[in-house]
């Protein structure tokens, strides 16, 4: 039976990262190891490094990760897509096509009698004007007019931005901060809360309910387990690992 909740984040595909290149794999591979008990497949952002939504184009290199997820949906798996700070701009594509729904703020519900927010995390400390600037609908219409063979290597430029100013994972003072912003959304009556962002996985159980960060589908393969009402932390080991 399907009763598990799955949680995955920050996978960036799309990008060469040294001795990561088979991350993509390992996903598929993962994607279909839970078909049999998946309920949910919550994807908690940047699961690709860089996404505008052509209306007559899709990146080649995403479409096995496509495959592999409506793969997944049409074994009756519920796939939310939260979006992250790299892959904000994904559109109708992913519901019509994939059968994948979309929440770009996050998602907020009650899942195995326990109430969840579900986010990237990227809004939970420093400015802001960045992701605004993306976000505005104009400029992204007006970036759309570009041809994708322009497109889309200009988006890899800014997306390598953001990436150089994070690092490959944030710093503990971050770490500190998204703690203390856990707790505040925790107080307002949620049992849990899952982001990602940081790319480094942990659990936190406050006395008001429990701060999970997912890490990363890079190099950790981490991600979280729901059943029963208890979450809990894992790292995946690929079978066709050498």
């Amino acid at each position: 039976m399907k009763t598990v909740a799955y949680f995955i984040s920050d996978a960036h595909l799309g990008i060469n990262i040294p001795d990561c290149g088979e991350r993509g794999d390992i996903l598929h591979e993962f994607l279909r190891e839970i078909a049999p008990r998946a309920e949910y497949l919550f994807i908690v952002g940047d699961l690709f490094d860089f996404w505008i939504e052509y209306r007559n184009a899709v990146r080649p290199d995403y479409f096995p990760t496509l495959h592999a997820l409506r793969s997944l949906a049409d074994t009756g798996t519920k796939i939310y897509y939260c979006l992250g700070n790299h892959d904000f701009a994904i559109g109708g594509f992913m519901e019509e096509k994939i059968g994948v729904k979309v929440y770009p703020d996050g998602f907020r519900g009650e899942i195995q009698g326990k109430k969840l927010a579900v986010i990237h995390g990227d809004k939970l400390r420093g400015s802001q004007l960045l992701s605004r600037i993306l976000r505005n609908q104009f400029l992204q219409f007006a970036y759309k007019i570009l041809h994708p063979n322009i497109g889309v290597p200009l988006g890899e430029f800014i997306s390598g931005l953001s990436r150089a100013h994070f690092k490959i994972h944030a710093s503990d003072e971050i770490l500190e901060d998204y703690r203390k912003a856990a707790k505040a959304i925790l107080s307002t009556g949620y049992d849990i809360l899952v982001a990602g962002h940081t790319h480094v996985p942990e659990l936190c159980r406050y006395d008001n309910g429990i701060y999970c960060n997912i890490g990363n589908w890079i190099s950790r393969y981490s991600y979280l387990e729901l059943s029963n009402g208890e979450i809990n932390l894992r790292q995946y080991n690929p079978k066709n690992s050498s």
